[in-house]
């Protein structure tokens, strides 16, 4: 029998030295249930290692991920702000646009009241210039004709420049009844209807060459047909050869 003291000091070794008290197990047959609670101490314990390894990784992703979220809402502020100040701008943006389209509008109703009174006073200039140029066509081409007298005398040899006058009833040279008139030299018994133009086109040389069939009709003389002008249109030089109708230029 143990005595008091001795129990207390085998309780205090085994409760204080481990290899007595793995001694004392195993003499009861406790010694491998120790080593697996041992193993599975030691197991539990790199198991909560393990996991404290873990949480200390999920934590730092945690706080990145956090700090990525505070980022991102700083982000979403700024741009915020920004979207804020650009409806800002396109409310601006179209208020002026609306300013601008009003005026754009009384622009518009003032260029065409504009409009209609410059073609009103256009529509009586260009009446009064078309009644000024026809007066001045007229005048002028009676002033070159009166000078071109003295000319056609002396290019074409003959004392005295006369007119043939003709009423037309058949129409065969202006399509329709009409005076014709045209200047007439005689020499040696040679006819010779002249035209003098200011300027001359196609449909003058045109009207000279029905001239002449009129007056051979007329007289059953066929004459010869001279146009004399300063200026004479390309086709009218073609059609005056075509015709047989001879052309004094300076060109």
């Amino acid at each position: 029998m143990l005595s008091s003291e001795e129990k207390k000091r085998f309780l205090r070794a085994l409760s204080e030295d481990e290899e007595f008290r793995y001694a004392v197990a195993g003499l009861l047959g406790l010694g491998a249930v120790l080593d697996e609670l041992r193993k599975l101490r030691e197991d539990f314990n790199k198991h909560v290692e393990l996991e404290e390894k873990r949480w200390k990784r999920n934590e730092r992703r945690w706080r990145e991920n956090e700090k990525r979220w505070e980022a991102n809402e700083r982000r979403w502020e700024e741009n915020e702000k920004r979207w804020q100040e650009a409806f800002k701008r396109f409310e601006a943006i179209e208020a002026e646009l609306a300013r601008l389209r009003e005026d754009f509008n009384k622009m518009r109703e003032d260029f065409n009241r504009l409009y209609v009174q410059v073609n009103r006073r256009l529509d009586s200039f260009e009446r009064r210039l078309i009644a000024l140029g026809a007066r001045w066509g007229v005048e002028s081409e009676e002033a070159f004709r009166e000078a071109m007298r003295g000319i056609l005398e002396a290019i074409l040899g003959t004392a005295e420049v006369g007119k043939w006058v003709y009423f037309d009833e058949g129409g065969e040279v202006f399509g329709r009844p009409a005076r014709v008139e045209v200047d007439l030299l005689v020499r040696d018994d040679a006819h010779i209807l002249v035209e003098p133009k200011a300027s001359a086109s196609e449909g003058d040389v045109a009207k000279l060459w029905r001239v002449g069939n009129l007056y051979a009709k007329v007289t059953g003389v066929k004459p010869r047909l001279v146009l004399v002008s300063p200026f004479v249109e390309e086709r009218a030089l073609e059609l005056a050869r075509e015709l047989g109708v001879e052309v004094y230029t300076a060109t």
